[in-house]
C-alpha cells in the first residue's frame, strides 16, 4: 500500500509540471478474453468501453494520461454461459509521440470489479462473491490523433494478478479498440 502510494504521489508531482493538459471522452468496442493454464475452452466476450481521459503534456513529445473507464470484459464458455465481468478501471499511460498525431503509449492499470454475472442458458447469476475486487493489468497501444480533437486508439490490456479468488491461473485478456475526442 505505502508503494502505491508513493508511485502515485510521484505522477502527480510529475504531472504537476505539465504545461498543457487536454481532457476527453473515449468509448469503443472490447474483444475480452480469458487467458491461463486451465482457461482452455473459454473464449472471449464482445462487450464496450467508456470513460473520460486527461492528457498532462511534458514535452512536445512525451505526455501522460490517467484514465478513468467503465470496461465490460469476461468470456464465454460455450453458446450457452457467458461470463459478463465489468471493471472500472483505471490506466495510466505514458505516451509518445513518434510522428505527428501518432503516438505508441505503455503504463499499469488497476480495475475495480463493478459486477459480475454468468448468463447460463438464459439465466443471470451472480458470481462477483468469487472474484478478486482488484485487478491490475499493463497496457501497450498507440493511438492517432486527428487536428480537430478526434482520435482512435488500439490498446491491449495483458492481465497480471489471478482473477478468482481460488487462483485458478485465469488472467484478463482484452483488446480495446477506441474512439475519442480531446476538448
Amino acid at each position: 500500500m505505502k508503494k502505491l502510494f508513493t508511485i502515485t504521489m510521484a505522477l502527480v508531482a510529475f504531472t504537476i509540471s505539465a504545461q498543457n493538459v487536454t481532457f476527453g471522452a473515449k468509448a469503443g468496442l472490447n474483444l475480452a478474453s480469458m487467458v491461463g493454464d486451465d482457461a482452455e475452452g473459454l473464449d472471449g466476450r464482445t462487450s464496450f468501453h467508456i470513460g473520460a481521459t486527461a492528457e498532462f503534456e511534458i514535452s512536445e513529445s512525451f505526455s501522460i494520461q490517467p484514465e478513468l473507464l467503465y470496461s465490460g470484459q469476461g468470456y464465454t464458455a460455450d453458446e450457452d454461459v457467458t461470463g459478463k465481468v465489468d471493471y472500472i478501471n483505471l490506466p495510466v499511460m505514458a505516451k509518445f509521440y513518434v510522428a505527428d498525431g501518432f503516438s505508441v503509449e505503455a503504463g499499469p492499470q488497476i480495475g475495480f470489479l463493478a459486477s459480475a454475472k454468468a448468463d447460463v442458458n438464459g439465466e443471470s447469476v451472480d458470481i462477483k462473491d468469487t472474484l478478486k475486487s482488484t485487478d491490475f493489468a499493463f497496457n501497450i497501444g498507440a493511438g492517432y490523433e486527428v487536428g480537430s480533437g478526434l482520435n482512435l486508439g488500439l490498446r491491449y490490456s495483458m492481465g497480471l494478478t489471478d482473477v478468482e479468488d481460488d487462483s485458478n491461473g485465469f488472467k484478463h485478456s482484452v483488446f480495446l479498440l477506441s474512439i475519442g475526442y480531446n476538448f
